[in-house]
């Protein structure tokens, strides 16, 4: 099969996710707006995240099945369970957006930051099983380990939020922040053909 029908349902999936998530954002009443705004700070704070963080899966994804020349059974279901942690990432968005700074808010950050480690994992999943099937094309071995090692600082970073969520939960939407900001930057993996 080629990967041509699971980049376009991808594709859906990941436009529904990101723009649910604009759904939950908070349209104060209050006659002085700004100060209103400013006091959901945490649904904005918790928008940006994740809306960053769904576009860089949609970007990471989209370069992985473009190397990718064909799909097998493995590859589909393990593209399902990506599909499934990120649709659900507008939920904990919304539970921090509420929690962050009220009662609740460290098992709210628990929650969003083990969904993010979730994505985290299955995205590697579908790396790992197209690279021992060999199905990537135009990869160097360089390049290889340097999307190995990019893999491992997320699954590091998410890991690390989950573990500081317990104790700091703005720490741990800080920190997710932190991851894609990471993946934002200019991959020097282009740099390594």
């Amino acid at each position: 099969m080629t990967t041509g029908r699971l980049a376009a349902f991808s594709d859906g999936v990941f436009a529904i996710a990101i723009t649910l998530l604009a759904l939950d954002l908070p349209r104060p009443e209050d006659p002085d707006l700004w100060r209103a705004l400013g006091h959901a700070w945490e649904s904005y704070a918790a928008f940006v995240v994740s809306f960053l963080t769904i576009g860089i899966i949609w970007l990471n994804h989209h370069a992985l099945v473009d190397r990718i020349a064909q799909a097998d059974r493995t590859l589909l279901f393990l593209n399902l369970l990506l599909l499934m942690w990120t649709s659900i990432i507008p939920w904990p968005t919304g539970l921090v957006a509420a929690r962050l700074g009220h009662d609740g808010a460290e098992a709210a950050a628990v929650v969003y930051a083990v969904v993010f480690l979730g994505m985290a994992l299955s995205f590697r999943a579908m790396w790992g099983h197209a690279r021992r099937s060999g199905r990537l094309a135009g990869l160097t071995a360089a390049q290889i380990a340097h999307l190995d090692h990019r893999n491992a600082v997320g699954l590091s970073g998410y890991t690390l939020a989950v573990a500081v969520a317990f104790v700091l939960p703005a720490a741990s939407l800080a920190l997710c922040f932190c991851v894609a900001a990471y993946f934002l930057l200019p991959d020097r993996a282009e740099r390594l053909r």
